[in-house]
């Protein structure tokens, strides 16, 4: 079965993929003239406008859900196993598919506003919703609602729970088992509460997280400030192959840097446009935006938290060509938390494991929280017209199940499992928004339109003659407390 997984794996991540990744995100990234750099400060503006409403959530609770999935293991765990599979020069790779990903994310998540239903009393939408209404390929569709659901439900959770239960038990000594039943404890109070819970819980739970564990890097660099030339030297030469001691492994910095990157920010992976749907705004290409800038709060700084605390204080391994040690500064620790860990402790004694294991919980749990959110769209999208509740008893009873099952097993196969779920996703949804690039490229230039003529940007579907978008076929009306649209 590992076999299995691993020759899956060596599929679904080759090197021409990884390059496929790169090229469909710089794709978008030149369609929208670099939206991610002309319209940052739209970016951030609308993040704080909006209102949820019966049917739907806020601005920022969809970009909480969203960040919730995308903060996660993968930014302490991830980034580590990054470094010590692909070098320093990982990161800067990290950071190349986070910039040119925000462009997918813009596409994907605005594809999920414009194409977004109200299901049941609430906005649902996503990939699965995308691909049905704007291709008219209703197989390729349940397709892509199964994948998701596989890997939402059952592949990934355990690599999220693993990583808590690994980092708990090396702090404090708990044992996996008894973090497995807390975990899922508090798990099912969040789920079986619904989706207006799992937004409350993540707009608070969230920024506190990031905050936080960003804070500690910024002692950890001010403490070794002089430090600050020769890492980002040792990123940069190392990302070209250009450093004596890590220029030999080049292919491994950019297949470990975009692979973890992409699983930390998951832009064009089809898990941010999820949230996106829920969200109540007045136009597509606001929560568009939103989500295209949480792509940078997840890598350009939560990851590069990680990855400078590890890089300034030397707590790193890092594997060769040959499956020899280039650098072996932690002598039998294993790649992940404990390289954070380890880096932490060496600046603040007593601290270090302690703190990590701590974020790591809260990165962790919100995202098997986000997870369940992902699945439960999809079994919507699955069951629609048809009574739902007994499905999403056993949705809820399969992810707690696998969240305890991934808490007590290794680590090497909780990750081997979450990188097919993951990959089954991309594959799937990239060849669909680069079909369905078109709507989601009018629905920018309609609201750049709009705001050169100051106003308040409305969308319209019929107006950009874009079909079976019922939801804006009428221009959006919905003003919360009698205030202005947001």
């Amino acid at each position: 079965m590992e076999a299995f997984i691993n020759w899956l794996n060596g599929v679904l991540w080759s090197t021409p993929v990884i390059y496929t990744i790169l090229g469909i995100g710089l794709l978008f990234s030149i369609l929208t003239r670099f939206l991610q750099v002309r319209h940052i400060k739209d970016m951030v503006m609308l993040m704080f406008k909006g209102r949820s409403s019966d049917a739907g959530v806020s601005s920022f609770q969809a970009l909480s859900i969203a960040l919730s999935g995308r903060v996660g293991t993968g930014n302490i765990a991830g980034t580590a196993t990054a470094i010590a599979m692909g070098g320093p020069g990982a990161v800067f790779w990290m950071w190349t598919i986070a910039f040119i990903g925000a462009g997918s994310a813009f596409v994907e998540s605005t594809l999920a506003q414009i194409y977004k239903v109200k299901q049941d009393g609430l906005y649902r939408g996503g990939p699965a919703y995308y691909i049905e209404k704007g291709l008219g390929i209703r197989w390729f569709a349940i397709a892509f609602a199964i994948a998701a659901l596989l890997a939402m439900s059952l592949l990934m959770p355990g690599i999220q729970s693993n990583s808590i239960a690994l980092g708990l038990e090396n702090a404090f000594g708990i044992s996996k088992t008894v973090t497995g039943l807390v975990v899922i404890a508090l798990l099912a109070l969040i789920i079986f509460g619904g989706v207006k819970r799992i937004a409350t819980v993540a707009q608070y739970t969230v920024p506190f997280m990031a905050v936080g564990y960003i804070l500690v890097a910024l002692v950890i660099i001010g403490m070794n400030i002089s430090e600050v030339p020769a890492v980002f030297s040792l990123i940069f030469k190392s990302a070209f192959g250009a450093d004596s001691m890590f220029g030999g492994i080049l292919g491994s910095a950019i297949a470990w840097g975009v692979k973890r990157g992409i699983y930390s920010n998951e832009a064009g992976q089809g898990t941010g446009p999820h949230a996106a749907a829920a969200a109540e705004v007045s136009h597509p290409a606001k929560q568009g935006l939103v989500q295209a800038f949480s792509v940078y709060i997840d890598t350009l700084f939560v990851c590069s938290a990680t990855a400078f605390m590890i890089l300034f204080t030397g707590m790193f391994n890092t594997v060769g060509a040959d499956g020899g040690f280039l650098v072996e500064n932690l002598k039998g620790v294993e790649a992940g938390p404990g390289y954070t860990q380890a880096a932490v402790d060496s600046v603040l004694p007593g601290f270090g494991a302690e703190f990590v294991a701590v974020a790591l919980f809260f990165f962790a749990f919100t995202t098997i929280m986000a997870y369940y959110y992902m699945a439960e769209t999809n079994i919507a999208y699955l069951l629609r017209g048809r009574n739902g509740k007994v499905p999403m008893f056993i949705l809820k009873v399969v992810i707690l199940a696998a969240t305890f099952y991934g808490a007590v097993k290794e680590a090497a196969l909780a990750w081997a499992l979450g990188d097919v779920g993951l990959g089954l996703m991309v594959w799937l949804n990239l060849i669909a928004i680069v079909l369905l690039a078109k709507p989601a490229l009018l629905a920018l230039k309609d609201y750049e339109e709009q705001k050169k003529q100051g106003l308040d940007p409305v969308f319209n579907s019929k107006k950009l003659g874009i079909k079976n978008a019922e939801f804006w076929e009428e221009e959006y009306s919905y003003k919360p407390d009698n205030e202005k649209v947001s």
